[in-house]
């Protein structure tokens, strides 16, 4: 599978949303603002995430972008296939057809195994759970007490 920005980003996109999700909708500007992401590319993203069924897009005063779906029922792989679509860094590992060895090639094993490996990774990991573990390395906000 080859990562591209779109599935780098749109990621931390989710992240964002799932961090803010009792906030409702949040604006395309916070989530550029915050994730160092133009807000151009931001709306391409989210077109593609709603049209999987992963965000919501709210319009006029007070709208934006939310999670469709509660954070805990959202992989990060679904975030990724919604992106990047179904994919394997080897074409023969997803379509037998595209190489006339694949039948009987070790190696496309060993890359079926390795493209196994990364959507177990990916299909076990939720959005609640990256975005926790995001809330986590985030420095506490500094607090002065006259």
């Amino acid at each position: 599978m080859k990562l591209t920005t779109r599935g780098r980003y749109g990621l931390r996109a989710m992240i964002e949303l799932a961090l803010r999700d009792s906030d409702g909708p949040v604006m395309v500007d916070t989530i550029a603002a915050n994730q160092a992401i133009s807000a151009k590319y931001i709306h391409v993203l989210m077109t593609a995430l709603r049209n999987a069924g992963l965000v919501r897009a709210t319009r006029g005063p007070g709208g934006g972008y939310a999670l469709a779906r509660d954070s805990r029922t959202i992989s990060a792989l679904e975030i990724v296939e919604a992106l990047e679509g179904r994919s394997s860094f080897v074409k023969c590992v997803v379509d037998e057809c595209d190489c006339p060895r694949a039948s009987a090639c070790a190696a496309r094993d060993l890359w079926a195994e390795v493209a196994g490996a990364i959507e177990r990774v990916l299909s076990n990991r939720s959005l609640a759970q990256l975005a926790e573990a995001q809330r986590s390395r985030q420095p506490e906000p500094i607090m002065f007490h006259i």
